[in-house]
C-alpha cells in the first residue's frame, strides 16, 4: 500500500494527516473536509508502522463510524479487524464488559434505555413511599442524568431527589443494570478508582482521534483525556461554529479545556469549503462573525458566486408551505433536479406538519428524517383510526387500535370471545360486537357487554351525525373530547402535563390541516374517506428503503453532517430562530441559536431560499410575526427577494410534461 496524500488532499488536510505525534486540534468549518482528512490520517498512522490496534477514532453517531470505517478500509484495502472505530457510547460498554466486574457487576449487565429507566424511578419512588404520580418522572430523569454527566449539582433546589437518586443507583446495581449515561459514567469511575485498568487502556490505545469534538460533553472529554494525557498523541476535529447540542449535554468550551490541558499542541484549521457556492459562504461567514465567542475563521470556496439568496415572505404557513411545494416542483422541471436533490429544514418539528400537507397536496413524495412523520405521530395515528373505523366499521386493524385508547372495560377475555365469533361466523369484529351485544344468552360478563354496548354507541352515534351530513372537524372535535383523549394522555403520561400538551397540540395541528381541506373551494368531494385517502398517500412508503426521490424534510439539528444541492429554510421568523424559549432561559443562548442559523445556511450546496410568515398560526391564534433578525445580519448584496412567478408558456409546459413523461425529474 502507497498513498499519495499529496494528491489526495489540500496542504491544510495534508498537515493535519501527516501531524500524527503530539497533541492537534484540527478546527474543521463546515463542507472543509473533514471526514476525508481523518480516513487519510489513520490510513497514513498505518503506513507508518502503527498498529491497528493501537488506534482509537471516535465519534458520535453508528452511521458515522460505520462510514469512517469504510472509507479507511477502501483505502488501505485491508480488513482492519482490530481497528477501534467507536462512538463513544458503544466503546463505553466495550470498557465496562471486561471491567465491569470489578466493581461488582457480571459483565453480562443490562442497558437500560429511557423506558427502562423511568420504570425503575418510579420504582425506586415507591420503595422509599413516593408515590410516581407526585413526580414529575420525566423531569425526575433529566436531573438524575445531568447530575450523572456533571452538567448539575445537588443544591437546595433538587436536594429533596437524593434519596430517590440514591435508590435509583442501588436499584440498578441489584439489577445488574446500567443506564445510558453510565456508559460513559462509570469508565470514569474505574479508571479513578483503579488505575492499573486505566494504564493498561492508556498503553493500548496509543493514537487516538475524536470527530465532531464540539459535541462532546464534559464527562466525554474527561474520558478521552484520561486516555490520551499519558502519551498525548490525541487528535480532535471539531468546530466551534457548529456547536448546536448544549441541550443534550454538548460542550464547545471543551476546545479551550483542550488547549489548557495540552498547551503543546498544533492548531490547525480548515477553511476551505468544498460543498457551497461564495454567496452561500458569505452569508455564513458574515452571519456567525456576530458570535463573540468563537476562533475567528473565514470559509472560502474555489467555486462560482452561485445565485443569490432567495427570501420570500408568504402571508402565512399556509402560503409558506404551498411556495415551497411549488417551487421544488418547478425547479425540478425547469432545470432537472431529482427530488432527494432538495432539503426543507425547520426549527422545530411542530412546523413540518404544514409543509408535509402542501407536499400531499402537489404529490410530491418525501421523507422525514431525524424522527417521525407528523401523520405517523401516535397520538395522529389514534385519531386517525377513530375516522377510519367511522368510515368503515369493518377495518379490524383500526377498530383493535382504538377498542382500549382509552381504555374502556373490554379487557383481553372479552376480546378473545369477540375474536372467536368473528372468526365462526365469519364477521368483522365489529359486527362480532354488534351480535354479542343483542345475543339473549352470551359468556361475555354484564359489564363486558355493557362496555361493548358503549363502544357501538358511541361509534354508530359518530357515524350518523356524518351521514347527516355534519361538518366534520367539528365532529371529529366532539369526538375527541368525547373519549376524553386529553385525560388518556395524562393518564398515559403520568400526568406529565409536557409531554400530554405537546400531544394534544399536534392534534389541534391535525384538525387545522383537516379544516383547511374541509374548507378549501378546491376540494371537489368532501367525504371522509378522501380525506383519510390523502393521509394512507403520506405513510404508503413509511417502510421504503429507496432513499431516492424524495425529498428530505427534517429539523435543522438533524440535517447536521448533510448537504443538498438546493435548501428551502423554512420558519425564519422571530421567535421560532432565535427560538423565544431558548432566549428566555437564557439570553447567551442567542450564539447557539445563531450558530444553528449557521448550520442551516451551510446544508446549501448551489441554492438557498428562506420563507418567513408575516402571519402564523400559533395554538388558536394568529401571531403577527417578524423575520428573525439573523436575517438582517446577512449582506443586502447577497439576497434577493421573490417575486411571484409568471405563467408558464405553453410551449414551457409542453416541454415540462415531456421531460416527465420522459422520466427527467
Amino acid at each position: 500500500m502507497s498513498i499519495n496524500l499529496k494528491k489526495e488532499l489540500n496542504d491544510k488536510q495534508l498537515q493535519a494527516a501527516l501531524k500524527i505525534q503530539g497533541p492537534v486540534l484540527v478546527i474543521a468549518g463546515a463542507g472543509s473536509g473533514k471526514t476525508r482528512m481523518i480516513t487519510y490520517r489513520i490510513a497514513n498512522m498505518l503506513e507508518n508502522g502503527i498498529h491497528q490496534s493501537n488506534i482509537l477514532a471516535l465519534t458520535f453517531t453508528n452511521k458515522a463510524a460505520r462510514e469512517m470505517e469504510e472509507r479507511v478500509k477502501g483505502i488501505t484495502k485491508q480488513k482492519l479487524s482490530n481497528l477501534t472505530v467507536s462512538t463513544f457510547h458503544a466503546f463505553g460498554v466495550k470498557i465496562l464488559r471486561k471491567t465491569i466486574h470489578v466493581l461488582g457487576y457480571h459483565d453480562n449487565f443490562s442497558i437500560y434505555d429511557q423506558v427502562d429507566k423511568i420504570s425503575a424511578i418510579k420504582n425506586a419512588a415507591r420503595e422509599i413511599g413516593i408515590h410516581p404520580d407526585s413526580i414529575d418522572v420525566f423531569e425526575v430523569a433529566n436531573l438524575f442524568s445531568s447530575i450523572k454527566m456533571g452538567r448539575s449539582k445537588w443544591d437546595a433546589s433538587n436536594k429533596s431527589f437524593q434519596e430517590l437518586y440514591k435508590t435509583y443507583t442501588e436499584h440498578l446495581f441489584l439489577y445488574n443494570a446500567v443506564d445510558f449515561d453510565d456508559l460513559i459514567n462509570i469508565p470514569l469511575r474505574i479508571f479513578k478508582e483503579f488505575p492499573d485498568i486505566l494504564s493498561g487502556y492508556q498503553e493500548q490505545y496509543l493514537y487516538i482521534m475524536v470527530d465532531e469534538f464540539q459535541d462532546t460533553s464534559l464527562r466525554q472529554y474527561e474520558l478521552i483525556k484520561q486516555l490520551g494525557v499519558r502519551y498525548r498523541n490525541l487528535c480532535v476535529v471539531g468546530d466551534d461554529d457548529q456547536s448546536i447540542y448544549s441541550w443534550r449535554g454538548a460542550n464547545y468550551q471543551n476546545i479551550i479545556s483542550f488547549e489548557n490541558d495540552f498547551p503543546e499542541l498544533t492548531e490547525i484549521m480548515l477553511e476551505q469549503n468544498y460543498r457551497s457556492t461564495k454567496n452561500i459562504l458569505a452569508a455564513a461567514n458574515n452571519l456567525i462573525s456576530h458570535n463573540k465567542h468563537r476562533k475567528n475563521k473565514n470559509l472560502w470556496t474555489g467555486e462560482e458566486n452561485g445565485r443569490s439568496i432567495e427570501i420570500f415572505y408568504p402571508d402565512n404557513e399556509m402560503k409558506e408551505a404551498e411556495f415551497i411545494a411549488d417551487m421544488i416542483k418547478t425547479i425540478s422541471m425547469r432545470e432537472g433536479y431529482n427530488y432527494h436533490d432538495f432539503g426543507v429544514l425547520v426549527r422545530t418539528n411542530s412546523l413540518s406538519a404544514i409543509i408535509e400537507n402542501a407536499f400531499l397536496s402537489e404529490n410530491i413524495p418525501y421523507k422525514v428524517s431525524g424522527g417521525k412523520s407528523f401523520f405517523q405521530r401516535k397520538e395522529i395515528k389514534d385519531i386517525v383510526a377513530y375516522l377510519r373505523v367511522l368510515d368503515n366499521p369493518d377495518d379490524n386493524i383500526n377498530l383493535l387500535r382504538i377498542l382500549n385508547t382509552p381504555r374502556r372495560g373490554i379487557g383481553n377475555v372479552t376480546l378473545k370471545k369477540i375474536r372467536e365469533l368473528a372468526e365462526e361466523q365469519n364477521y368483522s369484529l365489529y359486527s362480532a360486537m354488534v351480535a354479542l351485544r343483542w345475543a339473549s344468552h352470551t359468556s361475555v360478563t354484564a359489564k363486558a357487554k355493557e362496555s361493548i354496548d358503549d363502544f357501538i354507541n358511541l361509534i354508530e352515534t359518530f357515524r350518523e351525525k356524518i351521514a347527516d351530513g355534519a361538518k366534520l372537524v367539528p365532529t371529529v372535535q366532539d369526538l375527541i373530547e368525547t373519549v376524553d383523549y386529553w385525560g388518556y394522555l395524562l393518564l398515559e403520561h403520568q400526568k406529565n402535563d409536557k409531554v400530554a400538551k405537546w400531544k394534544y397540540k399536534n392534534i389541534g395541528i391535525f384538525l387545522d390541516i383537516f379544516e383547511r381541506w374541509e374548507k378549501n373551494p378546491d376540494t371537489p368531494d368532501k367525504q371522509l374517506a378522501n380525506f383519510l385517502n390523502r393521509i394512507t398517500l403520506i405513510t404508503r412508503d413509511d417502510n421504503s428503503d429507496d432513499e431516492k426521490g424524495k425529498i428530505n424534510l427534517m429539523t435543522i439539528h438533524a440535517s447536521k453532517g448533510l448537504e443538498f444541492k438546493i435548501v428551502f429554510l423554512g420558519g425564519v421568523e422571530n421567535g421560532i430562530i432565535p427560538h423565544a424559549r431558548s432566549l428566555e432561559e437564557n439570553p447567551d443562548n442567542i450564539e447557539e441559536e445563531r450558530r444553528l442559523f449557521y448550520v442551516a445556511i451551510t446544508r446549501a450546496k448551489q441554492k438557498l431560499f428562506v420563507t418567513s410568515c408575516k402571519t402564523r398560526k400559533i395554538g388558536h391564534e394568529i401571531i403577527d410575526t417578524g423575520p428573525s433578525p439573523f436575517l438582517s445580519e446577512i449582506p443586502d448584496e447577497l439576497i434577493q427577494f421573490h417575486e411571484p412567478e409568471t405563467v408558464v408558456e405553453e410551449e414551457e409546459a409542453d416541454t415540462f410534461f415531456a421531460q416527465i413523461k420522459s422520466g427527467f425529474t
